[in-house]
Formats: structure tokens, C-alpha cells, sequence
């Protein structure tokens, strides 16, 4: 089964235990009810900010719609990212607390030189960290952008509209999203 359709049966999935319909989905998470219909039917390739966005939506972190990260095999393990405008990310790990209090998304990101994609708000309470392995990211809230190099790392609430930008070159990073458990944003 290829990304597409993967991502597509995990979307339908969460969003029928939420007891939501297409359309209701489609409201909340602003994604038009035609692209959500291809994404679950897995016809559609879906970007990175269309998952957040319905990620959001449904209050879950976005590894929910990706599922495990694939198991280590080998010298040479292929990962397949998902795409935003300047964003892509692969999903590396997924943590959650063992007293459920949080889920941790762990993902290796490259920002396109000269990109910048905007994100909007993700569930409350969720903070983002980016270590940059390699260029110069500028990261963060749009009234409070953060320039970082390679070998640091930098922190800033996710719960607000945020952009991740590479102005000098492309940047690589390791990101990690922490979401609080639906009982503590909710």
C-alpha cells in the first residue's frame, strides 16, 4: 500500500471514530470537501499542511494520519517524507508518555533555499524544537521569528500560526512536535 492510500484509510478511520462526516471534517479543518474525499480514497497525494490541517481538526498530532515510522532496515532504510510549499518532513519517531500526558513526533525536515511556508495553529498547548543539522533556519511565531544555525536548536509555542523559512540556503533539521494529551489542551 502506497502513501496515498495509507494516509487516505487512516483519515476516513479517525475521522469516523470521531463520529464526523465529510462535510464536517471539511468545515472544521477549512481542507474543501472534494480534497478530503480524494485524500481518503487515496487518490490524492497529500501535502503537509492539508494533513495538519486535518490533523488539527480532529485535535490529534499528525502522526495519527501517518502512522508508525517505518522500522530500520538495513544500511539504506527509505522514508518517504511529506511535502509542504517550502517543508518536507519524514517521520522518524513517535514517543507518547507513559503516563499519557503527551505524544512527541520526532521528524528529520529539509527547508527548501529560499523557501518559506507559513503553518497555521496546531492543537493547543503544542510546543515545536528544531535542531539544525546544516544551514540557517529562521523559525517561530511571525512577530517572533528566530534565526538558527547549524548545531543549535530553538523552541516556540505551536499553538499559534508559525513559519519555518531558509532564506540563505537549505536548511536540515531534526524536529520535534510535542502535543499534550485531547484531556489536558481540551
Amino acid at each position: 500500500m502506497g502513501l496515498n492510500e495509507d494516509v487516505g484509510r487512516r483519515l476516513r478511520a479517525l475521522r469516523r471514530e470521531r463520529e464526523l462526516s465529510l462535510s464536517e471534517l471539511a468545515r472544521r479543518s477549512g481542507v474543501g470537501k472534494g480534497t478530503l474525499s480524494e485524500l481518503e480514497s487515496g487518490t490524492r497525494n497529500p501535502t503537509l499542511e492539508t494533513l495538519y490541517a486535518l490533523t488539527t481538526a480532529l485535535g490529534l498530532p499528525l502522526s495519527a494520519a501517518l502512522g508508525d515510522p517505518p522500522a530500520m532496515a538495513g544500511p539504506g532504510p527509505v522514508r518517504t517524507g511529506v511535502s509542504g510549499s517550502a517543508v518536507t518532513a519524514v517521520l522518524l519517531e513517535r514517543y507518547e508518555d507513559e503516563d499519557g500526558s503527551a505524544v512527541t513526533d520526532v521528524f528529520r525536515v529539509s527547508i527548501r533555499a529560499g523557501g518559506v511556508q507559513e503553518s497555521r495553529a496546531h492543537v493547543p498547548g503544542t510546543r515545536e524544537s528544531l535542531m539544525v543539522l546544516s544551514g540557517t533556519a529562521v523559525v517561530g511565531p511571525p512577530d517572533a521569528t528566530r534565526t538558527v544555525g547549524p548545531g543549535a536548536s530553538v523552541r516556540w509555542r505551536a499553538d499559534v500560526p508559525h513559519v519555518y523559512g531558509a532564506p540563505d540556503g537549505a536548511v536540515e533539521g531534526v524536529l520535534f512536535v510535542r502535543y499534550p494529551s485531547a484531556a489536558e489542551s481540551g
